[in-house]
């Protein structure tokens, strides 16, 4: 299933958020979003999540999800959103709960997620007992075990540090090159946008608009064996957020 964005145009209130917006999310493909705070990435999420709904413009998905599909669009947020009191099972388990589906195969959707997330060890841990990447871990698995058509990621990587980050990206790598997922992944980290964006969309300060989308031809498990190239595309990146970047910052400090 893909997505499209056509036009989007958003006000809170008197105040323009987004402006124009316009690009496609194919499937198999990973889009990351950049830009300066309040230019509006997240709102785009919410946009593509059906949460909310632009002043103008039309979110529209094309095709239809993958087969087993039991929630078309879902999201990976930065808190990983687990319940203290469950388990690993138990929190990827509260996913399926409200879908009529036999306890047999309840159980081999978690055995299934838990192995493509390197967590089967770990299932009747408490997420007390997990480091910051475990727990991310989870919820990544929670997210997977509906067979999401696309999966909308909101800084999901930002709260943990960067050993652990760098981790959590090998792995989606590793996922994405055994499944071909399909997700939008909203960033302020450049090098998380060049190590698993096949296209990058670049919006400048409020209101949002987009000044490029690069694309990244570069394989995503050959990236790390190019650092160089990576670093230039960052740099690139970097330049054409850079006077925005400033002139956010300091919009944000006046208010």
């Amino acid at each position: 299933m893909d997505l499209s964005l056509n036009n989007i145009h958003h006000f809170y209130g008197d105040v323009e958020i987004l402006s124009g917006i316009n690009f496609e999310i194919k499937s198999g493909e990973i889009v990351c979003i950049i830009g300066p705070s309040g230019c509006g990435k997240s709102t785009l999420l919410r946009f593509l999540g059906g949460l909310e709904r632009p002043s103008s413009g039309e979110v529209l998905q094309i095709g239809s999800p993958p087969e087993a599909c039991l929630n078309p669009l879902t999201y990976i947020f930065q808190d990983f959103a687990l319940l203290p009191w469950r388990t690993v099972e138990g929190n990827i388990s509260l996913a399926l709960e409200d879908h009529r589906i036999p306890k047999q195969e309840i159980e081999r959707i978690i055995d299934n997620v838990l192995g493509r997330t390197k967590l089967t060890d770990f299932r009747s841990a408490l997420p007390r007992q997990l480091s910051g990447g475990m727990k991310q871990r989870v919820a990544i698995a929670r997210a997977l075990c509906v067979n999401p058509a696309v999966l909308l990621m909101d800084e999901p990587l930002s709260a943990l540090d960067s050993q652990t980050r760098e981790l959590l990206m090998d792995d989606l790598v590793d996922l994405w090159t055994r499944e071909r997922f399909t997700a939008c992944y909203v960033t302020h980290n450049l090098a998380e946008a060049v190590r698993l964006g096949h296209k990058i969309v670049v919006l400048s300060r409020r209101p949002g608009k987009i000044r490029e989308i690069v694309s990244i031809d570069t394989p995503l498990a050959d990236r790390k064996n190019d650092l160089v190239k990576l670093e230039q595309q960052q740099n690139h990146l970097w330049n054409l957020m850079r006077e925005e970047a400033l002139a956010a910052d300091m919009e944000l400090n006046d208010v």
